[in-house]
């Protein structure tokens, strides 16, 4: 995971044009996860949102784009960006121009079904489809939002 103080893992979350909160309508907690299947936030995290600061809330964006930009570049190659920001723009994706292009890849990828080659996208393991190369983004998007709130939030009995 890039450090979250870096350029790359904070450009798009300065707090400035976000969305208000990371929350896609799935949260998985209400059913006992401890990570949202949905936004990949904590439990505890979720219930409190309202009542965080914005260093608290910029603390949360930049994880979560910095584990979601590994997901990405894990099965997929940005291989031109220009494509990817037009059509995200056509869509008038919320702060495309901000976002690292890894997330804003993946979120045009949630909002509609493009051929992959459309958005400047090269799939790194074979030919995908925009939907299945969407699905294993977010499942290994969960799988790291996992394994980064066990390592700092488990303690071993």
């Amino acid at each position: 995971m890039p450090d979250p103080g870096s350029t790359a893992a904070t450009v798009g979350v300065s707090g400035r044009g976000l969305r208000r909160t990371p929350c896609v309508g799935v949260c998985s907690t209400t059913y006992g996860d401890l990570v949202c299947r949905g936004c990949k936030r904590y439990a505890h995290e979720i219930v409190g949102w309202n009542g965080y600061d914005d260093d608290q809330r910029h603390r949360v964006w930049t994880r979560l784009n910095a584990l979601l930009t590994d997901s990405v570049r894990a099965h997929l190659d940005v291989v031109d960006e220009g494509k990817l920001r037009a059509v995200a723009t056509r869509l008038k994706l919320h702060n495309a121009a901000e976002l690292p292009a890894e997330v804003l890849a993946f979120r045009t990828l949630r909002t509609r079904s493009v051929p992959l080659e459309a958005l400047g996208l090269h799939p790194r393991h074979g030919g995908h489809s925009a939907v299945d190369a969407a699905r294993t983004i977010d499942a290994e998007f969960y799988v790291r939002s996992r394994a980064h709130y066990e390592a700092s939030f488990k303690t071993l009995t």
